[in-house]
């Protein structure tokens, strides 16, 4: 397999006694929180307990974490999950699909839903939300813990200090191919963001959930996921954090982005599955859900 075939699919890509709100308090709420600069944004809100804030990766709504919150949340957490500006049923403004708004838009999540303890699950580029948010807010203290889910962190990019990073032109030329089909796009990498024997229904399903995605957001989201260093940032974070990923994910080769990121974490953990992809909580439900609750349900 060739450098481009590895990469074609990158972007597929509290404490003890913590009170939560309760839910009769939320029960008419509306399904649309505004965030950053007036942005409306869709949410769904499941279940009570403890909360897990679900964030889905690159071109991803809400939608793809109905396997985690169905299971979750009748097991007495409250998930949630909403959809990033120009994804799924929220705003599509054209404009800051920059990580700092990206992390504005999820501290307003949090705030407008008051929630404490959260553990954050972070897919793919949202790794970077959840980190710029923690750098950003985390005076705050809503975020109890950090799940990085086949992480694109730490910086993808190829540069003079980071020369296994990919090239710039690479990321170029996918741009360029999304510009003029994206469908097809979808279509030919679909396959290795899930395994060789998902069934072709499952992939058609993710493909349109991707379709649901704004131009705009698909090709302003991918700049910032991959021309953003976190490096440093990653080495600042003060919370328990796991990485889980699969040792065959084609979208964000582990050796690049998961374990690099465990090791710049303070104290973080990693959990790595064999054979799995870049789609692994599509995947590897059960396993992933399993390993979901227990870090959710410990002691940060």
């Amino acid at each position: 397999m060739d450098r481009r075939q590895v990469f074609a699919g990158i972007a597929l890509a509290a404490t003890a006694g913590t009170a939560y709100p309760a839910t009769p308090a939320r029960a008419t709420s509306p399904t649309r929180i505004t965030g950053t600069d007036g942005v409306h944004l869709f949410h769904r809100d499941w279940g009570e307990g403890r909360p897990i804030v679900f964030l889905a990766g690159w071109a991803l709504p809400s939608d793809c974490w109905c396997y985690q919150m169905l299971a979750l949340s009748e097991r007495g957490f409250r998930t949630v999950a909403y959809d990033r500006r120009g994804h799924g049923r929220s705003d599509d403004p054209g404009r800051n699909y920059d990580y700092d708004t990206l992390a504005d838009d999820l501290a307003a999540v949090l705030d407008s839903l008051d929630l404490a303890g959260v553990t954050l699950v972070a897919h793919s580029m949202a790794g970077g939300e959840a980190v710029r948010y923690l750098t950003r807010h985390g005076r705050q203290r809503r975020v109890a813990r950090v799940l990085f889910l086949a992480p694109t962190l730490p910086f993808l990019l190829k540069t003079a200090d980071n020369p296994d990073g990919i090239d710039r032109q690479m990321f170029e030329g996918l741009r360029h191919v999304w510009r003029h089909d994206y469908p097809t796009w979808l279509a030919n990498n679909a396959r290795p963001f899930f395994m060789p024997e998902t069934p072709e229904p499952m992939l058609d399903w993710g493909r349109g959930l991707m379709l649901q995605c704004s131009m705009k957001a698909v090709i302003e989201c991918n700049r910032a996921m991959v021309e953003t260093d976190f490096r440093t940032e990653l080495q600042s974070l003060a919370v328990p954090s796991l990485v889980i990923q699969g040792d065959r994910d084609a979208s964000a080769p582990l050796p690049l982005t998961g374990i690099r990121t465990t090791g710049l974490i303070p104290g973080a953990q990693i959990k790595v599955y064999q054979g799995a992809p870049h789609g692994l909580f599509l995947t590897h439900v059960d396993r992933f859900n399993a390993d979901l609750a227990a870090f959710a349900g410990g002691q940060p």
